[in-house]
């Protein structure tokens, strides 16, 4: 720190200045860095790469607009600098704004040709826009020049599973491990990770090693692995236990790694399909679960109460943990779902979990709503409940796979670029028969896809 101190201006060096932003963005300080890059810009508003960080605060600050009226001005002011377009790219591609995510993808892979991370960006764009060839191809160039750059691999997998190529898939479909977010998921052990090959009972473990959801629809192998490994062992949380201990063949369930000493291999549950060899034509079939009769009769002396009679009983889920990573492509308002709300022939059930369940008490539709969040307890209260209405409507989230584990009949909205469990192109879905997908046919935008999920109710 050097000179005299005034308001409203940069009293630091700027090496040091730009510095410290960087640290603070990427600390998650956003209001202190928000700060310092206010009063950067006003000692320098014509600086690129002040703009350039500023932006990229503005964006995680969640001002959208803001960012990219930074950003391009960075750009336009240091054309040249490959980093700038390849920014901008991740912001344009978070605002919906695709053809111009591409132009900036494109235009930082001929900047920087030798730069991993933009060809990885790049790829990214090509998968929001279903361009999955191009997906693949570009995240290969990104492999080409970092062969370690795990990102760039499980993209490369996520556009060959979605596109269905199932089998190809799978095999690089192990690099998840190697993703950062993936760090505590496996145990730390020197046993063996399962090949396939006959084991004694009770000498695989099997872990739960993903999101609810995908624990949910990959425990149909469960069975197929007990063949080979009677018995086996699976880790999980505490939240899947009342699910998984459904599945036939299982020795015991733990959710303590301590408790599941004794095993000579082990399998995340996630790469059973990839030892199974499962192609969209030879999946196992779902209703491998079902609800505690006696929840459900509770549940159909309590909605007898609550739900007019006559009516039908639509549940609904209309958001996810917003932690996770494309949750902002898939997670909706409560108040987007007016088109069922105007029907005169429905009563709506939400099962909505967690802080969202706040948005129920600002409803003022015509049809009757019925909150049931606060009521549920876990997964067997709400499988409880599906059993009683006519008609799921979700987003793309654990409740799903609840509903199409137990042959629940399900509307789920899908983004344009879905995760690539659902597929391209398809109504139906060979992981779970009772569900119907509803996609968008224009990216970030979900008027038509309510419209029509009302319509076909």
């Amino acid at each position: 720190m050097s000179g005299t101190a005034h308001p409203g201006k940069v009293v630091m060096p700027l090496a040091e200045a730009l510095e410290k932003l960087a640290k603070l963005e990427q600390a998650n300080k956003l209001d202190e860095a928000d700060d310092l890059a206010t009063r950067m810009l006003a000692a320098m508003p014509e600086h690129p790469h002040i703009l350039q960080l500023a932006g990229i605060v503005s964006y995680r600050s969640g001002r959208v607009a803001e960012a990219i009226e930074r950003m391009e001005k960075s750009e336009a002011l240091s054309p040249t600098a490959a980093l700038y377009p390849r920014n901008i790219c991740e912001v344009y591609r978070g605002a919906g704004r695709l053809d111009d995510a591409l132009r900036a993808g494109q235009r930082a892979t001929q900047l920087a040709p030798a730069d991993a991370r933009s060809h990885f960006n790049l790829a990214l764009i090509h998968y929001e826009r279903l361009e999955l060839d191009d997906a693949v191809r570009v995240a290969d160039q990104a492999i080409a020049l970092d062969p370690d750059f795990a990102e760039a691999h499980f993209e490369k997998v996520e556009a060959l599973l979605l596109s269905g190529r199932l089998r190809e898939g799978w095999e690089s479909y192990e690099w998840r491990f190697k993703l950062k977010q993936a760090e505590g998921m496996l145990p730390k052990t020197e046993k063996p990770q399962w090949d396939g090959q006959a084991m004694e009972p009770g000498k695989l473990l099997i872990i739960g090693d993903q999101g609810f959801g995908d624990c949910i629809q990959f425990a149909r192998f469960i069975p197929w692995a007990a063949l080979l490994a009677p018995q086996p062992v699976v880790a999980c949380s505490g939240e899947l236990l009342p699910l998984l201990s459904q599945i036939p063949g299982i020795g015991k369930i733990v959710t303590r790694w301590d408790d599941a000493a004794g095993y000579e291999a082990y399998i995340p549950l996630s790469g059973l399909p990839r030892l199974a060899g499962a192609t969209v034509e030879n999946i196992p079939p779902s209703g491998y679960l079902s609800p505690k009769p006696e929840l459900v009769a509770q549940w159909g002396e309590k909605l007898e109460r609550l739900a007019p009679r006559g009516k039908k009983r639509v549940a609904l889920v209309w958001a996810g943990r917003p932690t996770h990573k494309n949750d902002k492509k898939r997670s909706l308002k409560l108040s987007q779902f007016a088109p069922l709300f105007t029907r005169d022939d429905v009563v709506v059930l939400t099962v909505q979990k967690g802080d969202q369940i706040a948005q129920a008490g600002g409803y003022y539709g015509h049809a009757p709503l019925v909150n049931l969040g606060p009521e549920i307890e876990d997964f067997l209260d709400t499988m409880a409940i599906l059993k009683h209405v006519d008609r799921l409507v979700t987003i793309d989230t654990s409740v799903a796979h609840v509903a199409g584990a137990s042959n629940v009949p399900t509307s789920i909205v899908l983004p344009y670029a879905p995760d690539w469990r659902w597929l391209l192109s398809r109504e139906d879905t060979p992981w779970y028969p009772s569900l119907r997908l509803y996609r968008q046919t224009t990216p970030y935008r979900w008027d038509d896809v309510i419209q029509r999920v009302a319509a076909d109710l």
